[in-house]
Formats: C-alpha cells, sequence, structure tokens
C-alpha cells in the first residue's frame, strides 16, 4: 500500500525535476544541470511497484515541466490581432498552443516512464535500451511537425567538447549519452552494495563522452576547399508590420542598397570579390522580383506558386536576373502558424500573415554552380538527419534562412544552439541569415564566427569555406544508435 502513495507527491518532484530540465535545454545549454534532473526522473519511473501507473505519471509530469519551460517563447505569439484574431480569443489560443505542446511531450515520456518501469530500469541493459529509444524518437520526431528541440541540443552553448559526439550519432546519440550518465548518477545515490562501482562507471562515461567529442571537433581534422563571401543582409522589419506599405518601400530600398554594396570590394585586410547576397526568410513578396538586377549571384526567402498551392522557398538569382531561376521549397512547415491540418473544412489558413504554405520536396539539397547548398528554412534547423542526407548528397555548406520576430531573443539563441549542432553533425560550414538574427557564421567544429546584433537592421560579409569530406554521422546516419538499441534489446530479453 505504501508504495502505492507516492504518486502523490512523485509528481510534485518531478514537475520540479522537468522544470530543472527545461532550463538546462539552450539558451542556457548547461548538461550538467540537465544530470541531475534526469538522475531525479530514473530515479521516478525505474523503481519496482505494483502498477505502472507511477512511473507513468511521474514521467508525464516531467516531460510536461521541461517542454513548457523550454517552449515557453510561444507565448510571444501574442497578440494575434495583426492577423484577425479578436483580442479576448489572442491569449487563450497561445495558452491552448503552449498547453497542447507540453502535454504531448508529456505523453510521450510518461509512456516512456511506463516501459522503463516495465522492463526493471535498474537493469543496466534496461537503461541502455530505453536511452537508445529516446534518442531514435527525438530524431523521428524532428522529421514531423510537432518538435523544435529536445535533450540531444542540451550540450550547447555550454559544453562544445560533449557536443561533438554529434560529429559520430547525431542529436539522438547526444540525447541517450546524456540519459545514461542520469541514470549512472541515479544508480551512484541508490546502490547499497559497491557504491563506488556506478559512481566510477559514470565518471568514466562522462570523461569519454568529453575526450571523443573533442577529438571529433578537433581543428584539421578535415580537408578544407574554396571559400565563398556572402554578404548577409538583415532587415528587422516587424512580422506584425511587414504588410503595410511603408514597410515594403523600406525593406525593397534596404534590398537595392545591399545589391549595390555586394559590387564594392570588401575591407582590408579582405579586398576580395563577394560570392552573392543572401537574404532572410520571406524577404520577397510572392512573385517580386528583385528591385534591380542581381548585381551577384543571389539567395532569397520569399514566397512562389506551384499550381494553385503556396510555397515559402528559398530563390536563387542568377547574375543579372531580376527573377529567380531556381529554388528549394520549405518541406516542414509550422503547424498553425503555415498550416492547419483541413484547413479547407476550417476555412483558415493558419497564422502565418502570408496565409496557408504547403510543403515542397524533402530534399534540402540546393544545386548552383558554384557548389551545392544544404537549405533549412526557419523550423527545418531543427531535422538534422535531412541536412546529414543533404551533406552525404554534395552539399559543401548550410544555409539557414528565418524569420524569428515576433519572438523573444531567448528562440533566436535556441536558433543558433541548434545551428552549432547542425555544423557539428555534418562537418559544415553554416550561415544563418535571419530577419531579427541571428544572423551569423558557424564553423565546422560548431565554433561561431561573425555575427550581426540582433533585432537591428545591418548587413555583412560572412566567410564559408566549402567541405566535402563527410563525418560518421553524415555517412551512417543513425545507424550506430540503432544498433545500440537493437543490442540492447537483445541483452534485454536474453538475460
Amino acid at each position: 500500500m505504501g508504495n502505492d502513495r507516492r504518486p502523490r507527491w512523485f509528481v510534485a518532484v518531478a514537475l520540479l525535476a522537468g522544470l530543472l530540465a527545461g532550463l538546462s535545454l539552450p539558451p542556457l545549454g548547461w548538461p550538467w544541470l540537465l544530470w541531475p534532473s534526469l538522475a531525479v526522473l530514473w530515479g521516478l519511473v525505474a523503481v519496482p511497484r505494483h502498477s505502472g501507473w507511477p512511473a507513468a505519471r511521474a514521467g508525464g509530469g516531467w516531460g510536461l515541466a521541461a517542454v513548457l519551460v523550454s517552449h515557453r517563447w510561444l507565448l510571444w505569439l501574442h497578440p494575434l490581432d495583426w492577423i484577425g484574431v479578436p483580442g479576448p480569443l489572442s491569449l487563450p489560443i497561445c495558452l491552448a498552443l503552449w498547453l497542447a505542446i507540453g502535454l504531448a511531450a508529456g505523453a510521450l515520456v510518461g509512456g516512456w516512464g511506463w516501459l522503463v518501469w516495465r522492463l526493471d530500469g535498474r537493469r543496466f541493459s534496461t537503461a541502455l535500451l530505453a536511452a537508445a529509444l529516446w534518442g531514435i524518437a527525438e530524431v523521428t520526431l524532428s522529421r514531423g511537425p510537432l518538435f523544435w528541440l529536445g535533450l540531444g541540443a542540451a550540450a550547447l552553448p555550454g559544453d562544445r567538447a560533449l557536443a561533438g559526439l554529434a560529429s559520430l550519432g547525431g542529436a539522438g546519440l547526444l540525447a541517450a549519452v546524456q540519459l545514461l550518465i542520469g541514470w549512472g548518477l541515479w544508480r551512484t545515490v541508490t546502490a547499497t552494495a559497491r557504491p563506488l562501482r556506478p559512481g566510477a562507471l559514470t565518471l568514466a562515461l562522462v570523461l569519454a563522452a568529453h575526450l571523443i567529442g573533442l577529438a571529433l571537433i578537433r581543428d584539421g581534422s578535415i580537408a578544407d576547399g574554396p571559400v565563398e563571401r556572402w554578404l548577409v543582409l538583415q532587415p528587422a522589419t516587424p512580422t506584425r508590420q511587414k504588410f503595410l506599405p511603408e514597410q515594403q518601400r523600406r525593406l525593397l530600398l534596404q534590398l537595392a542598397a545591399a545589391q549595390r554594396q555586394a559590387l564594392l570590394p570588401g575591407d582590408p585586410p579582405a579586398p576580395e570579390a563577394i560570392t552573392g547576397l543572401l537574404l532572410p526568410e520571406g524577404a520577397l513578396a510572392l512573385g517580386q522580383p528583385l528591385p534591380e538586377p542581381a548585381t551577384v549571384e543571389v539567395l532569397s526567402g520569399g514566397f512562389r506558386r506551384e499550381g494553385l498551392e503556396q510555397r515559402s522557398s528559398v530563390l536563387r538569382f542568377a547574375p543579372g536576373a531580376w527573377l529567380p531561376s531556381s529554388w528549394i521549397d520549405k518541406h516542414r512547415v509550422v503547424p498553425l502558424g503555415e498550416w492547419v491540418p483541413l484547413a479547407g473544412l476550417w476555412r483558415w489558413s493558419g497564422l502565418s500573415a502570408v496565409g496557408g504554405i504547403e510543403p515542397g520536396a524533402a530534399s534540402r539539397l540546393l544545386d548552383r554552380p558554384g557548389g551545392p547548398v544544404g537549405v533549412a528554412i526557419c523550423y527545418e534547423i531543427s531535422d538534422g538527419a535531412a541536412l546529414a542526407t543533404a551533406s552525404r548528397e554534395g552539399a559543401r555548406w548550410l544555409l539557414a534562412t528565418a524569420n524569428l520576430d515576433p519572438y523573444p531573443l531567448m528562440l533566436q539563441e535556441q536558433f543558433r544552439a541548434l545551428a552549432q549542432l547542425r555544423a557539428i553533425e555534418t562537418g559544415r560550414w553554416l550561415i544563418s541569415a535571419a530577419n531579427t538574427g541571428p544572423s551569423l557564421v558557424v564553423d565546422a567544429h560548431g565554433r561561431i564566427g561573425d555575427q550581426l546584433p540582433a533585432g537591428r537592421p545591418g548587413s555583412r560579409i560572412l566567410a564559408v569555406r566549402q567541405r566535402s569530406a563527410l563525418t560518421p554521422y553524415a555517412n551512417g546516419g543513425e545507424w550506430p544508435l540503432l544498433g545500440i538499441a537493437a543490442m540492447a534489446g537483445l541483452w534485454r530479453w536474453r538475460f
């Protein structure tokens, strides 16, 4: 009977631990703050009791709190009057969206907690299997519409050495390793026989993860290619005012000035010619040509039609052209923001000021004469597998475009951490071109280089170096993690 009463305080402890986990994720990015939270989670779900319901409730509470804290930037959608939502409905809609995402996370972690209870989470084989399944789940969810960031992103920006493991097995492997560290901490605290043994093994795991991660991102480990220099424009146009006539005129003047600037030589000591001009997501309206013929190659966010469907795209303009000659469409559209299920029945095209957006092809590879580029448009930065595939198919560097207004600086910092993670996973340099930021360059080892001040209009030349060699993750994807899961499942079944 005593065990059955534990849920009264289990959920409260789970909520506090989940809150700690949410705080540990970017923008803070302190994995050593995450590990104690994971240790508490293991202790709540892994201890045998008469039913799995306490474990499911504890896991659900942990997941709910972690996501509500880490995704609190969703509340900055309010007010929605700029897209016609009445004032009294605006805040309830934003709160409902925020809570729905938290409840979905709670359901997933609750199901994971029940599985850990069912398989006896005290056993290392169960811990290994459960950690691998969590990592696989994060990667799988990142390919769908309902995922932004998880434990795989927790190592950045605070622990780039640990994040180096992503070069080996991606964000899923990072998530699994941190879950195992949390399990080791829990076993160290609760072990009654040989308590030093799990502690020593956990310390060895932490040291090994950091040493391997450092080795994978050390300088000079992969041959480099030619350098490209891109002029990045950050217009800092408020989304709620973007389609007002005066804002449209201001944006066109900024674009024209950037086109003329792209013809000028660079400042000493780097006076080399500019490769091209980068404009952020949504810089050009539907069907809008450049304000002047392209002086250099232009890659711009914009909108186009494919039949009756509207697409959000990165448009490529060849030198001398007014209109795009090629493009890549956004594949992973934002739920409610750009896409609503059964929108025809709802007669509502989403929360986007540009109306309903339909997804394009899954490939993230944009061919261009200077060398292919892997492209992530806004929300797609959370899908590491897609950019790894683009790298394997020939992308020499990565481009991330975004419009993160009206969200707070917190979301920009999460975007920055995800950009670092994608660069490490693929071994590719990355340029981010965003309306209000972050507009920056990240090298192939995840180090942030030059960047523009957030929220202020400006432009800057950012240089990337082409890379052709593949990291283990870009070459093999999730196979290491799937192999660990299969081995752990066999071990648990046989022994």
